[in-house]
């Protein structure tokens, strides 16, 4: 079928499923000619299909629709400026549960990608799966070692699938930018490209154990938090192999109470271990649902699934620190300014009044009890303010908001007393010393020095090609040749090893500091 009859059939496919459930949300966001035709579409709802929340219909229709529609809900549970935070609540609630696939086809695949017959690589393998969702599923077998492991399988032609699907929500990115030009800072295609990313590192399972095992090496030497050890041997691109993970699931509280797990402790271990990967190591588990965490034996969390994790650069933490120092001493001035400095607002918007509407958000929050205040939700309602100041999106910042959405409901979920981020507070008092301290500004500015140095015979190298090829015949103004011979008689001057000493010497100053 030719592909843009193809989009079509699939997109009437669609639109009939959110029409039978009630789904085509934001009729009073849109236009009146689009919220006329979403009023006709309604007329189609099935009323046994079509009751409940707004959000609630959404997230069955996407279930309906299939796998790629279930990934993207969960992705669109952070876009409360688009769907509204009751809808965005109901769509975080979307789990990926599918009915398995015949263990028959797990062996033949399994087969197919490690070149050997199921039964020359495992003891036992175990042909009912343990867990399905729309990517993959698990089972349980034995390693010819007599390893007890937990291997993953790539569901049969979900890669077409997911494809065809992502291409079609390109083109329709595409389209609402061109047709609605007041939504382009919603910046649908680079959010769509995002979420293509992501999916496109979930279907080779290389990638996720490659992320299971950095995470593994920066949490090495914590015993509060530990990953699975991946079987590289039995690993390729369809197929995961790690070490079967033994433990309480974190859903099962009365189970960990039973056994004795201090759930308060087991808070500060997962805020800590939050914290750590977003700040410390800027590498972030980003499904951190009870479904993918488990409590060990001595009460160590222990966390499996890593096809979608989350990075987030230096400076965006340097700025996302200084956001929430600013939120939780209430200087909001202190928030707008950050926004502005990282580029998130146009220089030509105002500050005060930027500051005025994050005090209007903040104040309501912060002015809870602390065991009911969300810096995730603060979030999503500071994106509902961005059209007024011409805020683009952030898509890094959207994952990682859902990413703190899930994991406040897990500590809520285990102690609805606590607050994850007050429990982290210790922690966060010593990254802002390291990262936004004196000692950080000589370090940064150490590291720029550094750098331009190491770069500076490069540099040089540029200029003597520069002078050759104006001997070979390019006229400059002879001051222009001067400066350009007095530059490579430098290089000269300054040999190839002044940049480590000088290396040496800041480095040097920074101890004895």
């Amino acid at each position: 079928m030719p592909g843009p009859l193809r989009d079509f059939v699939r997109l009437f496919h669609i639109v009939r499923v959110l029409s039978r459930h009630g789904a085509i949300l934001l009729p009073d966001r849109c236009g009146p000619m689009a919220g006329l035709l979403f009023r006709f579409l309604g007329r189609f709802a099935d009323p046994a299909l079509a009751a409940g929340r707004p959000g609630q219909r959404l997230a069955a229709a996407l279930e309906e629709l299939g796998p790629t529609f279930v990934k993207f809900g969960q992705g669109l549970s952070t876009r409360s400026d688009l769907v509204g935070e009751e809808a965005a609540a109901d769509l975080a609630g979307l789990r990926d549960n599918l009915p398995p696939f015949p263990g028959y086809e797990a062996r033949a695949i399994v087969a197919e990608e490690l070149g050997r017959p199921v039964d020359e690589i495992f003891q036992r393998f175990d042909d009912e799966a343990v867990a399905a969702a729309s990517i993959a599923q698990v089972h349980f077998a034995v390693t010819a070692t007599g390893e007890d492991v937990a291997v993953k399988i790539l569901r049969p032609g979900v890669e077409e699938q997911f494809s065809a699907d992502i291409a079609l929500f390109r083109r329709l990115a595409g389209l609402a930018e061109r047709l609605l030009p007041r939504w382009r800072r919603l910046r649908f295609s680079e959010v769509v490209k995002t979420f293509e990313d992501a999916v496109a590192l979930e279907m080779d399972l290389r990638f996720e154990a490659a992320a299971a095992a950095e995470m593994a090496e920066n949490f090495a030497g914590d015993d509060t938090f530990r990953v699975p050890t991946i079987h590289w041997e039995h690993t390729a691109r369809r197929v995961l192999t790690m070490e079967r993970v033994t433990g309480i699931p974190m859903g099962r509280k009365d189970e960990l109470i039973a056994a004795g797990v201090d759930i308060v402790a087991l808070t500060e271990v997962i805020a800590d271990a939050f914290f750590n990967m977003v700040f410390r190591d800027g590498f972030f588990h980003a499904d951190m649902h009870p479904g993918n965490l488990f409590v060990g034996a001595k009460g160590e969390l222990i966390a499996v699934d890593f096809g979608i994790t989350g990075r987030v650069d230096r400076k965006t933490r340097r700025y996302l620190g200084e956001m929430l120092l600013g939120f939780l001493t209430a200087d909001y001035r202190r928030v707008a300014e950050v926004h502005f400095k990282a580029g998130y607002v146009p220089a030509d918007r105002s500050v005060d009044a930027f500051t005025q509407a994050i005090r209007s958000i903040a104040e309501p929050i912060f002015g809870k009890p602390q065991n009911e205040i969300s810096i995730a939700r603060l979030l999503g309602q500071l994106f509902e303010v961005t059209e007024t100041f011409s805020m683009e999106v952030q898509p890094q910042l959207l994952f990682l908001q859902k990413s703190m959405l899930v994991a406040e409901g897990l500590g809520r979920h285990l102690n609805p007393s606590a607050n994850m981020w007050l429990m982290a507070e210790p922690l966060i008092e010593q990254w802002m010393l390291e990262n936004l301290g004196p000692q950080a500004r000589i370090r940064d500015a150490a590291e720029g020095f550094a750098q331009a140095f190491l770069n500076l015979p490069e540099m040089m190298e540029d200029v003597e090609r520069t002078v050759a090829a104006l001997r070979g015949g390019v006229k400059l103004h002879p001051d222009s040749i001067r400066d350009l011979e007095s530059a490579r008689r430098a290089r000269r001057l300054f040999p190839e090893w002044a940049p480590w000493l000088l290396i040496a010497i800041l480095a040097a100053l920074l101890l004895l500091d």
